[in-house]
């Protein structure tokens, strides 16, 4: 399975892929807002190196805009359709290639193809805003077949729209103490592997950052995701490995479907 991943951090990855570099909801701060991050430098110059950008929702945390000013002119960046009337601040990166695609979109990047999906969760620019775009995730389909979920809760048309897939980035946890609806925690993120059935998964989108002053409130809920899913996944997907990476660690799987 030629693919290499790199985790940097809470939704951001770097998915290599036929000659091509994939960038995830880049999120390159030390403190955004409230939140600040607790484990893992924050990511180095080579991690805004991309041919393509994937932006799954709206959120700060995956519609970072000082991290996309980070990205080199010309950079690719797929985002929900309706992003850039609902973030004008989209508008002022003008040294980036924007896109906005909706489920259903393929969109071609050198030798890869990005399948745009949807995904179970509120992708408004918060905290003011109408729903004026989807929260989406993304199948990068190339030598391998790899999943990113973005933000999701569970959906039963999760496996179908998705389809088959060799490497599943799962997000397993949030940034507090609480999860609200549609996100994945560690026992949801396994059930969805088990529908999902990929060869490699990935848990993403924990243990990053955290809210300033509470460190000491439901702190399991930073430190534990990641090992919680992978004891779950061997419950619900015994068949799949899984790579808990720490952060700038890089996954280089083997095994082909």
């Amino acid at each position: 399975m030629p693919v290499e991943i790199t985790w940097w951090g809470h939704a951001t990855c770097t998915v290599e892929d036929s000659g091509t570099r994939v960038l995830t909801d880049p999120l390159f701060a030390r403190r955004l807002a409230h939140l600040r991050r607790r484990r893992g430098a924050p990511p180095p110059p080579e991690a805004a190196v991309a041919d393509v950008a994937l932006v799954s929702h709206l959120h700060a945390d995956h519609l970072h805009l000082p991290s996309l000013a980070q990205l080199a002119p010309g950079t690719r960046v797929l985002v929900p359709r309706g992003a850039l009337r609902a973030v004008p601040g989209l508008r002022r990166l003008e040294h980036l290639r924007f896109t906005e695609v909706a489920p259903g979109d393929r969109t071609h990047v050198g030798d890869l193809v990005v399948r745009t999906v949807s995904a179970r969760h509120d992708g408004r620019r918060l905290p003011v805003g109408p729903h004026r775009s989807p929260a989406l995730g993304y199948v990068v389909e190339g030598e391998a077949r790899t999943y990113f979920a973005g933000d999701t809760g569970l959906f039963e048309s999760m496996a179908e729209e998705v389809g088959t897939v060799d490497v599943a980035l799962l997000p397993v946890g949030g940034w507090g103490p609480y999860l609200g609806e549609g996100h994945l925690d560690a026992g949801r993120a396994a059930q969805a592997l088990a529908r999902l059935a990929p060869a490699v998964a990935v848990p993403v989108h924990y243990g990053t950052f955290w809210p300033i002053g509470m460190d000491a409130v439901r702190p399991h809920e930073f430190h534990a995701p990641g090992d919680e899913f992978v004891r779950l996944a061997a419950e619900h997907a015994p068949e799949v490995t899984v790579h808990r990476l720490a952060h700038g660690e890089t996954a280089r799987p083997e095994a082909a479907r």
